[in-house]
Order: structure tokens, then sequence, then C-alpha cells
């Protein structure tokens, strides 16, 4: 599997140098218009990602102990400046950012670094804002981020390819206040969520989920779901994209008793990371759409995945399901990088991280 070469870091603000071997982008196709380009390499597994207003890119990782701190201090669209903002972390996927604080979420708890822009040269010790969550490692990389409720939503996936545990708080997507108290559960029945956002308009939450394996390489689909109110139950383990009911555990509840998805989306594709454009710099037909990062199958025959898709929609309805970006997933079959998180730059572009390339990719459009 290529993998981008890791760049020279000088100084104490881990300047990064601009030569590498990276995938070359002129093999990522795009529709007529957007240009993709590197916006940072040699990173160690980047995953989920988030943005101060300052215009810090801050980034978790499932497989390395850090959380980077990435800035493009000249605005040419590419990261000058790296920070290491936590080591020695427990999976510390998840990231967001709220009110001048940086949150991560490990394994099994959630830290908070207070004044993050200020002290990314010294970083203080972290807060531990809340604990005690699963520490089964299996679907443990939790995702995390910050609603317009200002509440935090975390996501608990469940500790397996597909089983019924008796804890409550697996299969779910948690919400806590900022101080990590008033832990509720905000939507259940989800296998594992790695990615959410909320709709611009109606503030409603939106997420993926991954659908089990071993039925088959064409079912079920992975997911793209609207949780509009607390309370709702989205099928997992009973049922599966909304109308297939598991081998195991269907006849114990129902399709019909669980929200189906808005969008059935690629059978293993591993949809993670979604947002809602609300930026200025792509066209108006893709304002308030959502983009998903697939990133990739693991045990399907022919593969599948590995590629931005574009869901659109017309109201709270989907009314189409279409690649945006593909080209990881060579002809012969090779894999040559794996899409996870997305972010909108407050120009209006886009980032995408890649944990198998260890890179981080821009979309711009002109």
């Amino acid at each position: 599997m290529h993998r981008c070469l890791a760049f020279a870091v000088f100084c104490l603000s881990f300047l990064v140098a601009a030569t590498s071997r990276a995938l070359p982008l002129s093999e990522i196709k795009l529709p007529p218009g957007f240009e993709i380009s590197l916006f940072a390499e040699g990173l160690e597994s980047p995953r989920s990602l988030a943005l101060s207003p300052q215009g810090t890119v801050f980034v978790g990782s499932r497989t390395s102990d850090k959380v980077y701190a990435l800035v493009d201090r000249n605005g040419d669209g590419r990261a000058d400046e790296r920070y290491v903002i936590g080591s020695k972390l427990q999976m510390p996927n998840g990231v967001a950012f709220h009110a001048g604080s940086l949150y991560v979420a490990e394994l099994s708890r959630i830290l908070r670094y207070d004044k993050i822009d200020e002290h990314l040269r010294a970083v203080p010790a972290p807060l531990v804002l809340a604990e005690s969550f699963p520490a089964e490692t299996h679907h443990g990389w939790r995702y995390l981020r910050i609603g317009p409720d200002k509440h935090i939503y975390l996501a608990i996936g469940a500790p397996c390819n597909v089983c019924r545990r008796q804890e409550e708080v697996f299969a779910t997507i948690l919400r806590l206040d900022l101080e990590g108290g008033g832990r509720e559960i905000f939507a259940a029945g989800i296998r594992n969520s790695v990615g959410f956002d909320w709709h611009p308009d109606s503030r409603e939450l939106w997420f993926t989920d991954n659908g089990r394996d071993w039925l088959g390489d064409d079912q079920p689909p992975d997911e793209l779901n609207r949780a509009p109110v607390k309370g709702l139950h989205f099928g997992f383990p009973y049922c599966h994209g909304g109308s297939i009911a598991d081998p195991e555990f269907g006849a114990q509840l129902a399709c019909s008793a669980s929200r189906p998805p808005v969008q059935k989306l690629g059978a293993h594709v591993a949809a993670l990371g979604m947002r809602f454009y609300t930026g200025k710099m792509f066209p108006p037909a893709y304002q308030k759409q959502v983009f998903i990062a697939e990133h990739g199958s693991w045990n399907r025959s022919s593969p599948s995945g590995y590629r931005i898709t574009l869901v659109r929609l017309q109201g709270d309805k989907a009314v189409g399901y279409e690649p945006l970006a593909i080209g990881w997933l060579a002809a012969d079959g090779s894999v040559r990088g794996r899409p996870v998180d997305l972010l909108q730059l407050a120009d209006g572009s886009l980032l995408v991280s890649d944990d198998a390339a260890d890179c981080i990719y821009r979309i711009s459009y002109r």
C-alpha cells in the first residue's frame, strides 16, 4: 500500500518541509472545476478533523497516540506548521473545538485542552472532562462533535460485528453537557457511527452508520440517517438498512419498529465522516448537500468505497447518491488511500483525511 513519504520537521514550530512522494493527485478524478492538492502529509494515521476560528486544524488518530495541530500560516492552502498537542493517548480518534477549547475523545474518556490556540508550542495538561466509557477496543474509536445545542455528542460503537449487549450504552450516540455531565442516550440501534453533522437549517442530527459484515458482498448497506429528536432506534442488531432482518436477532424486533435510513449507501463501503456543505466556494448545486468519506471495504470479494460521495437532498429527502472523488482504489484493485473525515475550511474548500496514505488533502473549486 502506497504511503506518503514522511517529510522533515524543523524548529520549535515543527515547520513542515515540502518534499514527498505523495500519491499522484492527477489520478484522483473530480467533476470539472474541482481540484485536489495536499494540505499536509507525513502524519501518523490522521482521522477526525476539527477547526478553530483562528484556522488551526486539529487531527485525531485511531492507531497513533498523538493529536496534531496544523496551521496554514501563509494562506496558500497547505499547512506549514505542525504541533503535537497530545501524546501517549489511547486511540485519540475524536476531536472537536468549541469556545476556545479542544475536546479529545480517547477510548474511555474525554479530555479538554483550554485556550489551546494560545498554547500550541507548550501545551498544558488537559482537564479530564468525562471518563468511564466502555473499554472494549472493538469499534472503540470514538467520534466526537459539539452540537448546535452546545452539547457533546459521542458515538459508542457495538463491541462486535453483531451482538446484543445488556449494557444500554453500546451501539448509541450519547449526549453530554459541556462540563461532561448529564450523560444520556440520544439515539440507539447504531452499530458504529464515525461521522455526524447537523443540518444547517433544521439543526437536526444526521449521521453515517456502518452495516454489519458476513451477510454477503452486497448487503447490508451502510446508512445515512437522520435523528430529528431524541429517543429514536435505528435497528441494530435486529434490522439492517431499514429492511433486512438479522438472521440471529431479527425475530426479536421487526424492521418496522426502527427508523429507516434517509439513504442506503454502498454495502461495506465503510462510510465514515460526513458534512453538510455550507461554504461559498463550490457551485450552488452543492449547497446544503451531504459529502461522505467512504473509507473502503475490508472483506468484500471485490473492493468498494475508497472515495468521496455526495448525497443530494431535497428538504430532508435523499434524491441522489453519486461519487464526487474517486481514484484511491486503482483499476487493478490495489488501494492507494482511504478517506476518513471531512472538514470545511473558512474559504469553502474541503479537507479530507487519509489514514492509509498518512495525508490530508484539500479539495477546492475554481
